[in-house]
């Protein structure tokens, strides 16, 4: 998928920031496609600069028409998708500056999904101005982040790329914890539910 897009996007080079900023919109309305490779496409077309502008506009007016839309048509999912999140599940009663500051602090934490945050804001009471201002903060420092690290690798950097790999063992790692804390955790609830009570 990222070769045809990256073609498409030099076939057309005088509107690639354009149709880039739409890819981004449609991403972030599915809520299931990353975003990284469009990210790494806009580095490699527009540099550094032009990159993380056209990464943080696609990015934020993603955000923007995902929680319009959201808030449509997407109420009776809140049921669904509330369970397993209880931290996100707070957007569902907060407004103005609770909101504001909660919002801004989950776009910063990396393992939780944009998507949920944007749709536990729209199916709560989060005005639309206070969810606009407080994504496109949040979002800014991660880009920025992203778009150097993108950046570094491609200009060859040899310790982005020790960072990077590093990073990736980190992940690998908290993945590897949490799944055998979860066994751990389920073994131990079989073990109290075959244990007769005395």
């Amino acid at each position: 998928m990222q070769h045809q897009v990256e073609s498409f996007l030099y076939t057309y080079r005088e509107f690639a920031e354009v149709i880039s900023i739409l890819l981004n919109i449609v991403i972030s309305i599915t809520g299931f496609v990353p975003s990284f490779f469009l990210t790494v496409l806009n580095v490699k077309l527009f540099g550094f600069s032009g990159g993380l502008h056209v990464s943080i506009i696609g990015e934020s007016l993603g955000a923007l028409v995902a929680f319009w839309l959201y808030r449509l048509g997407a109420r009776k999912l809140v049921q669904k998708k509330t369970s397993d999140h209880p931290k996100i599940q707070r957007l569902l009663y907060i407004k103005g500056k609770e909101a504001f500051f909660l919002i801004l602090s989950l776009r910063f934490v990396p393992f939780i999904p944009s998507s949920l945050v944007t749709l536990f804001a729209a199916l709560g009471s989060v005005s639309w101005i206070v969810f606009a201002i407080a994504s496109t903060i949040g979002k800014i420092p991660a880009l920025w982040m992203e778009v150097y690290a993108v950046n570094e690798v491609l200009n060859g950097s040899l310790l982005m790329k020790v960072l990077l790999s590093l990073f990736g063992i980190v992940i690998c790692f908290y993945i590897w914890k949490s799944k055998k804390q979860s066994e751990q955790s389920l073994g131990e609830d079989i073990f109290y539910m075959k244990t007769p009570n005395k």
